[in-house]
């Protein structure tokens, strides 16, 4: 209970420091709705389908990636601008490997508490290709609001004039997969054990 209040509040604080005057209302508002989102989903489902810490964990970081940038606008974000003497501003580089390396935690655990893929292989496979399909589809998202809002978009979209920003906004979500599969699935597989064991004394 303590982990889970502890985990909201800092959820809930940031969220509001995000929320005080933002750079772009509207592209804050665009920027944050996932995270919000997601609050509520894990809020719901914390009794019927409770995750592991490492997993709320990484979760609470990701949220924080996407009010941050929220909060300044992916292209502005003042702790980027000329980083590693880059002429843009690469904090929404940030953003799509969280946006890898997240989901691919989501979906091993999903996939391994469900028991629906057999085999690490298979597993392996199965959580990249989630993964390179949810950052596709947030690409179109991005384009579909690009459409819906004209000028307004520039800000959400955060290109910055780089031709290849879509391409390599995929690629770094495939990196950022890759590399939690490669550093955490031993610590994930002792923590979704521990669940498991932790849900039998309770029945």
């Amino acid at each position: 209970m303590i982990f889970r209040g502890l985990w909201f509040l800092t959820f809930l604080a940031v969220l509001i420091w995000s929320g005080i005057n933002p750079k772009e209302p509207f592209t804050w508002f665009l920027e944050v709705l996932p995270a919000m989102i997601g609050g509520v989903l894990l809020a719901v489902t914390f009794r019927s389908f409770r995750l592991t810490p490492l997993l709320y964990f990484f979760i609470l970081v990701h949220c924080g990636v996407l009010m941050v940038g929220g909060h300044y606008t992916y292209a502005e974000v003042p702790w980027f601008d000329g980083l590693f003497g880059s002429e843009r501003n690469n904090y929404d580089k940030v953003g799509h490997f969280f946006q890898g390396f997240v989901p691919a935690l989501i979906a091993r655990e999903v996939l391994i508490r469900k028991q629906v893929v057999n085999g690490v292989v298979w597993l392996n496979v199965m959580v990249v290709s989630i993964c390179l399909a949810f950052s596709a589809f947030y690409e179109l998202i991005e384009w579909w609001v690009a459409l819906a809002s004209g000028e307004d978009a520039e800000a959400f979209l955060g290109t910055q004039g780089y031709v290849w920003d879509t391409q390599s906004d995929m690629a770094l979500a495939l990196v950022g997969a890759v590399c939690a599969l490669l550093t955490l699935s031993k610590w994930h597989d002792r923590q979704i054990r521990q669940l498991a064991e932790a849900a039998k004394g309770e029945a």
